[in-house]
């Protein structure tokens, strides 16, 4: 092969190359656009819509879209709320109870205790019209907590010493390096029995109670569903045939079927990177399990933000 023949040959090969990684980024754009465009109303007739909280409750703007955009779907005739989580942060729970609040201005919505709806899970479902549990899901734990860690004794045995220089006594207050001063303990007291005693006042109107029937309840205790149908934090012991039993009490039909409602960007934050990473594959050998680990470390957080309304399991 001449010179000529093999420069035209190499030219070529770069076109084909630059044409392929152009084909396959526009479909890329294409499909993801598809995604992100498309209707969140996964039925497209009417239907109950089912969404489903789980794990750790955060701050979480995606699921609040979700519940308005199912709130204002046309054929979404009802929402109900499958809840299996331990809590999380208070403001999380706050977001999601204004939501819902919000929702059942324009629907029936009903709560599905499955496992557990416990702390700010339970926030999440008193701010329903109808809570169901079953008789062994674990209810309650009502409450607010502020934890950290202290470290001060373990730096004393390996000989290191955290020093600072703070405007006032308070700033970063309590810290892991120091015990915590009475101030320092009282402000954060005074914190967390403000936020307790916001959840005890959301409790008692959502849930039409004596306030200090709920004071009696909200001291952190755990109920199965049957106690909870008893002592008031539940309407009903069952499943979809008591839910439906309500939402056809609000004139939703009962032949509806529940369709399960998705977070629309989740679905294309995790498609775009596992299609770019095909991409990336294709053009240039490179192996995709970087990609999919940075995907799992973006979709979680390891830390909660603020005041925690949680139950825990204590350790010995």
């Amino acid at each position: 092969m001449d010179a000529d023949a093999l420069i035209d040959r190499r030219r070529m090969r770069r076109k084909l190359f630059f044409w392929r990684a152009a084909a396959i980024l526009v479909a890329l754009v294409g499909i993801a656009g598809l995604v992100y465009m498309a209707s969140p109303d996964p039925a497209g007739r009417d239907h109950i819509a089912r969404i489903s909280i789980t794990g750790l409750i955060q701050d979480d703007e995606e699921l609040v879209k979700l519940i308005d955009e199912a709130a204002n779907s046309e054929t979404a005739k009802a929402i109900v709320v499958s809840i299996s989580t331990p809590g999380g942060t208070t403001y999380g729970g706050e977001k999601i109870h204004n939501a819902l609040v919000k929702a059942r201005g324009s629907k029936p919505v009903v709560a599905d205790v499955r496992t557990l709806a416990a702390s700010a899970g339970y926030m999440i479902a008193a701010s329903t019209d109808h809570i169901v549990a079953g008789e062994s899901s674990i209810v309650g734990s009502i409450g607010v907590i502020f934890q950290y860690a202290q470290v001060s004794e373990l730096l004393d045995k390996i000989g290191v010493q955290m020093k600072e220089i703070k405007s006032a006594p308070l700033k970063a207050e309590p810290s892991p390096f120091h015990p915590a001063t009475p101030a320092a303990e009282e402000m954060i007291r005074s914190m967390v029995l403000d936020s307790y005693g916001w959840f005890v006042d959301l409790i008692a109107t959502e849930r039409k109670m004596d306030r200090d029937k709920v004071l009696g309840l909200a001291d952190g205790s755990i109920f199965t569903g049957r106690q909870s149908l008893e002592n008031g934090l539940v309407d009903a012991i069952g499943g979809e045939a008591e839910i439906r039993s309500y939402l056809k009490s609000r004139d939703v039909a009962d032949e509806l079927d529940i369709v399960e409602w998705q977070k629309p960007q989740k679905s294309t934050s995790s498609l775009l990177p596992k299609l770019l990473a095909l991409a990336v594959q294709r053009i240039t050998g490179a192996p995709t399990t970087l990609t999919s680990e940075l995907e799992r470390l973006a979709d979680g957080k390891m830390f909660l933000d603020g005041l925690v309304s949680v139950w825990q399991v204590a350790s010995q």
